[in-house]
């Protein structure tokens, strides 16, 4: 049978058995059983779903049944409540550094980053992100089997969102209850925030590795500045694929090794293949097109890769490192204060002041904060450069100095120097040099060191108070020496440097030339005031420790623990500013990286002296430049005409060395020294100790005044304020001339406060005569001889001596100053003034016997009648008489003299 039959009888058959209705009732039952069945499995299949679904809702919620639900404000704090780095200011908002972090981090608006990397982001971590609201059911089933199987392949299943909720609200604690957080917060920020401001702070709060100074950091803008120097907003498409890839692994995408190093080109490959990955997937959803795919792909990235350099901070180490203690220090006060606590408080309860400097700290860290500060950026440069590059330092010098563990060795060191500049009437610190060659051995900032500050207390403990107090003014005289010096309840003998002692000098000469003895004098007249308290606390003086304020070397600048250059700058400055002392400051104002004012400085001027004090000082300051211990300066100065005024200052032993001047705007202090300790004594060096310092101050100045000539170069001089009137005086007293002191041509002339002005004649001087032995002064007698006698008819007055004090003096001839002191000779001693043993007897000693004619003439001590004797006159042949002194302690005396009698 054919096939074509075998088709027809089967047609057939199938036509019989449709008419009969058996095919009908099979075919039902068929559909019946089936239809059941899949109506049995959809129910069964249904119940099961629903049961899951009420399970895994079940589940869901005992997973978040502990979690708050929060609001929009608390959402918000926390999302945004990420690290950001602090950052630090010049004068005039100009950026230089960060504060230093674990992690640095910068905030930026999501308007100022490169739509490219956008696209990149979302291209690579969520491509449904603008879709989504918060989470991807998909995702989360798919990533929930695969963690069911224990798939080695992980596609994951967090978006964005979720990932912002993560590190921002979560831990990294890998766990279904964290999941089942994750999701809920996710859903909730969805419905807070816009997609731009979850965006936003999702590029904010990623970590990006490390930078090409080798600092860990995060946030899209400070990864495209670290990595490829540029500003997030203008990314190119590789530079933004490559960013968008490292945050799945930032280290080991990154370019840059520990130490901010490139990595090699195996180091490298990752990041790239990371790059050509992101690109592909931004190609895939169609972000860019083919051609710009394939010219990205094939972009030299790594000739974008930024080069290691030294971070901002690290060029300006001291710098950055004083402003950050100095804003933690604002910090504690802010945040103590918030808390109910005082600055008093914290000072007592070290675990509280412990507490508030950890947050402040934490906050200075964090918070993101812009520190703005008053120092200039082109006058701290160049003032870096000066001390850098000074070549009269001085000699490196060996000392011995003490481990930790105890031990001494012996180490090199150089001399270092601080130095600051201050801008008088606002108290801003516009530069400081705070060591001469920064170094990981030596981060000290010498500017903030306290040393002892020498004679440059003097103006400020000694003279400008006693003046303020009426004790003294510029023309008084004062005794410059030996004897001890009376303090209450002991007595002190200090030294001049230079050796010696000066006699009678005005107080003006006294600084001028930095006797010691004069300003000790002058300190001892008001030390009951305590003056260290009355004056140099409120100039600002911190470092004095008790003892200081009663101990007689204070006068000299002998403090216990020193002052630094800052508050002796600082002090200084009062005098420029009339008087007043402003607090010198370094920051000037802190705000929050959005410009809100955490913290805006406010000067607050304290009278410290009068107008007429603080002229007086000046004044007398001028001449220490013009004639005095500073008188190399004006040599050195590049800029003449400026109204300089200043003091030298040395410690004991000569172990530091300063200057500090103020003009009418500004006042510039500078420190020489080793940091241990040890004389700065050169034979070998060309310039003294006081010329090389103040030789860089010089130069520090000059350097300045180049850059702000109107700032460090005032046309206008210090003005002399009414009550200021010139007087002439008689040099021994202070007193108004009397004809005596006329006479013997001792008069002076001076400036003086009007309210202290002398107003009483001279009595120091008396008509008399002496004589002298062994330096001792006697009364001379009406039958002495002339040849002996001295003082012109002119002799001290003894109650003015005793009035002064001059009467315990051992030798009043050391009342005598070095200049114009013949004129001084002329004075003689009252009787009853010798300072010996010996006085006028009144007898005249009897011409002694056997005398030898010829040859040489001894007189034996038997034929020395009277020790006493203040001489002899011997008469040589066809010679005038020779006065022949004999002493008292002589015993013998030898004439080599020919042809002689004896009168």
């Amino acid at each position: 049978m054919d096939l074509k039959q075998l088709l027809k009888n089967t047609t057939n058959k199938v036509k019989e058995l449709w008419k009969t209705g058996k095919i009908q009732r099979s075919s039902r039952i068929t559909y019946d059983v089936v239809w059941n069945v899949i109506l049995f499995i959809g129910i069964i299949a249904f119940i099961g779903l629903f049961f899951g679904v009420g399970l895994g809702a079940g589940y869901f919620a005992s997973l978040v049944k502990d979690e708050p639900i929060l609001d929009y404000k608390t959402m918000k704090s926390d999302i945004y409540n990420y690290e950001e780095t602090s950052k630090l200011y010049f004068a005039g908002n100009k950026y230089f550094a960060d504060v230093n972090s674990d992690l640095h981090r910068e905030k930026i608006k999501l308007k100022n980053v490169s739509k490219n990397l956008i696209d990149a982001v979302i291209a690579t971590e969520d491509e449904h992100f603008r879709e989504h609201k918060g989470v991807v059911p998909k995702a989360i089933v798919r990533a929930i089997l695969q963690e069911a199987v224990n798939s080695n392949v992980k596609s994951g299943g967090s978006t964005l969102t979720q990932q912002l909720i993560k590190n921002q609200l979560l831990t990294n604690e890998v766990s279904f209850e964290r999941k089942g957080k994750e999701i809920l917060l996710a859903l909730r920020l969805e419905r807070f925030f816009t997609k731009d401001e979850i965006l936003e702070a999702y590029l904010n709060i990623i970590p990006y590795g490390r930078e090409a100074s080798g600092k860990n950091i995060a946030g899209i803008q400070t990864a495209a500045k670290g990595i490829f120097g540029v500003d997030a907003k203008d990314l190119s498409l590789p530079q933004a694929a490559y960013l968008a890839g490292m945050p799945q692994n930032p280290y080991y995408y990154t370019p840059f090794s520990v130490g901010g190093k490139l990595k090699d080109k195996d180091g490298l490959k990752p990041g790239i293949n990371r790059m050509k990955t992101v690109l592909k997937r931004m190609y895939n959803e169609k972000y860019i097109t083919k051609d710009q795919y394939q010219k990205a792909i094939h972009y030299n990235i790594v000739k974008d890769f930024t080069k290691k350099s030294a971070s901002p901070r690290e060029k300006n180490p001291i710098l950055s490192t004083e402003l950050e203690e100095r804003a933690k220090d604002i910090l504690v006060k802010i945040i103590a204060k918030k808390d109910g606590h005082s600055m008093k408080e914290l000072n007592k309860d070290k675990k509280l002041k412990e507490k508030y400097n950890m947050l402040a700290e934490q906050d200075l860290r964090q918070k993101g904060y812009k520190i703005y500060s008053t120092i200039d950026k082109d006058l701290y440069t160049k003032f870096q450069k000066v001390a850098r590059d000074y070549a009269y330092y001085g000699p490196d010098a060996v000392v011995t100095v003490t481990d930790k563990n105890g031990k001494s060795k012996q180490i090199t060191q150089k001399v270092q120097t601080g130095s600051v500049l201050i801008e008088n009437k606002t108290g801003k610190i516009l530069s400081f040099v705070g060591n001469r060659d920064y170094s990981r051995s030596n981060q000290l900032n010498y500017a903030t060191a306290p040393r002892p500050n020498g004679s440059t207390m003097k103006p400020l403990l000694d003279y400008a108070p006693a003046m303020e107090k009426g004790i003294i003014q510029p023309g008084t005289p004062i005794a410059d020496t030996p004897e001890p010096i009376l303090f209450p309840g002991t007595s002190y003998s200090p030294h001049n440097y230079a050796g010696g002692y000066h006699g009678i000098v005005s107080a003006r000469d006294a600084l001028k030339n930095s006797y010691n003895i004069p300003a000790v004098k002058t300190y001892a007249k008001i030390i009951n005031d305590n003056p260290a308290k009355e004056y140099l606390d409120k100039m600002g003086i911190t470092t004095l420790e008790k003892g200081d304020y009663y101990y007689p070397s204070l006068s000299l600048g002998q403090p216990t623990r020193g002052i630094t250059v800052e508050e002796n700058t600082n002090a200084f400055a009062t005098f420029g500013n009339n008087g007043k002392f402003v607090d010198a400051y370094m920051i000037e104002k802190i705000t929050t990286s959005d410009g809100k004012i955490v913290y805006q400085h406010k000067s607050k001027p304290v009278k410290v002296f009068s107008p007429q004090t603080t002229y007086l000082t000046l004044d007398m300051m001028r001449d220490v430049i013009h004639s005095g211990t500073a008188a190399y300066i004006p040599s050195q100065l590049k800029y003449g005409g400026v109204d300089w005024a200043g003091k030298t200052g040395t410690s004991q032993d000569w172990k530091d060395a300063w200057f500090v001047g103020t003009n009418p705007n500004v006042t510039l202090g500078t420190w020489i020294g080793y940091r241990t300790p040890k004389s700065l004594l050169c034979s070998g060096c060309s310039l003294t100790y006081s010329q090389r310092v103040n030789k860089l101050w010089a130069e520090l100045v000059n350097t300045a005044t180049d850059e702000n000539k109107k700032l460090m170069a005032p046309t206008h001089k210090f003005k002399q304020p009414d009550g200021i009137v010139h007087r002439s005086y008689c040099a021994v007293s202070g007193m108004l001339p009397s004809d005596l002191c006329s006479k013997a041509g001792l008069v002076k002339s001076d400036i003086f406060n009007a309210k202290y002005a002398p107003t009483k004649v001279d009595d120091s001087l008396i008509g008399g005569s002496f004589v002298q032995v062994n330096g001792r002064a006697v009364a001379a007698g009406p039958k002495t001889p002339k040849e002996f006698v001295n003082g012109n008819g002119l002799s001290f007055n003894p109650d003015f001596l005793k009035r002064n004090g001059y009467d315990r003096i051992s030798d009043l001839t050391q009342l005598y100053p070095r200049i114009d002191r013949k004129k001084w000779e002329k004075i003689g001693f009252s009787k009853g003034q010798s300072t010996g043993s010996i006085s006028d007897s009144g007898k005249a000693p009897t011409a002694p016997g056997g005398v030898q004619a010829s040859g040489a003439i001894s007189l034996g001590a038997n034929q020395v009648a009277m020790l006493s004797v203040i001489g002899f006159t011997v008469h040589p042949a066809a010679v005038h008489p020779l006065a022949i002194l004999v002493t008292q302690q002589a015993q013998a005396i030898t004439f080599q003299i020919n042809q002689v009698f004896i009168s």
